[in-house]
């Protein structure tokens, strides 16, 4: 585990830099919320880890996120904005778009065919934020959450 500061440029300027940053192992605190849930149940928060790793597969660039209790799941980016997400053999298609503030928008249609909008960006190299809203078909929201991710490094070598 290594510094990514050191080697990408920070804010990144295009997705190949952004794509680098996201690499490497994180500790991840998630908040979620479900808009119609009960009292008891419509805040909840967990703990984790994920690691990432980025691959070019015919071109494409592609991230494989890893939870440390979870299914492996792989995001191929095309040039033209199309986005594909293949997770426990099924895939999911979307857009992506790099964002003028160097954030990252993923729009996803989830299997409950709710909307989903993800936005991931970093405050510092080592410091990532995500946060999701999912949209149903009526256009009133029905779930978000919110991420906080530490990316884990090493000590440096004395």
């Amino acid at each position: 585990m290594h510094d990514m500061s050191d080697q990408t440029p920070f804010p990144p300027s295009d997705l190949d830099g952004f794509l680098a940053l996201c690499v490497g192992r994180w500790m991840s605190l998630r908040s979620r919320f479900l808009i119609h849930a009960s009292e008891q149940e419509w805040h909840s928060s967990e703990r984790g880890e994920i690691e990432v790793s980025a691959s070019v597969v015919a071109g494409v660039p592609c991230l494989d996120v890893t939870p440390a209790e979870g299914v492996q799941s792989t995001l191929a980016f095309q040039a033209d904005g199309c986005l594909a997400i293949h997770a426990s053999g099924k895939e999911h298609t979307g857009r992506w778009q790099l964002l003028p503030d160097a954030s990252l928008e993923l729009q996803v249609k989830a299997n409950n065919g709710d909307q989903v909008l993800e936005r991931i960006w970093f405050t510092k190299p080592n410091l990532r934020l995500r946060s999701t809203t999912a949209i149903g078909d009526d256009g009133q929201p029905s779930q978000g959450s919110f991420c906080s991710e530490i990316r884990r490094v090493s000590r440096p070598q004395s």
